[in-house]
């Protein structure tokens, strides 16, 4: 199993980026996935979650608006395009994927740095 992001990088105060996740090893559509970070000193926290069929999205208050979670199941990938970067969402995105037939079944890639400079 692998879940391998790209897509980071720095990045001004108010730019954009878009992040991916290349999943492998398991059937991809049938597990939901999400995006948390976790920036130094500081615990992760969720940021974006999509179902297995993308038809429902969930966003942490912080980022509604300005983030958008989506999937493409056929390329077993899943993106975060982040629009107005701010510095305090300078941290390593994670991605995650959870079954939707064993809730027990979790996977975590490495992440991927984001860095906002002001």
């Amino acid at each position: 199993v692998q879940l391998v992001e790209s897509g980071g990088g720095l990045v001004q105060t108010g730019g954009s980026l878009r992040l991916s996740c290349a999943a492998s090893g398991f059937t991809f559509s049938t597990y939901r996935m999400s995006w948390s970070r976790q920036a130094p000193g500081k615990e992760r926290e969720f940021v974006a979650a999509i179902s297995w069929s993308g038809g429902s999205r969930l966003y942490a208050d912080s980022v509604k608006g300005r983030f958008t979670i989506s999937r493409d199941n056929a390329k077993n990938t899943m993106y975060l395009q982040m629009n107005n970067l701010k510095p305090e969402e300078t941290a390593v995105y994670i991605c995650n994927a959870n079954s939707t037939l064993d809730r027990r079944v979790d996977y975590w890639g490495q992440g991927t740095q984001v860095t906002v400079a002001s």
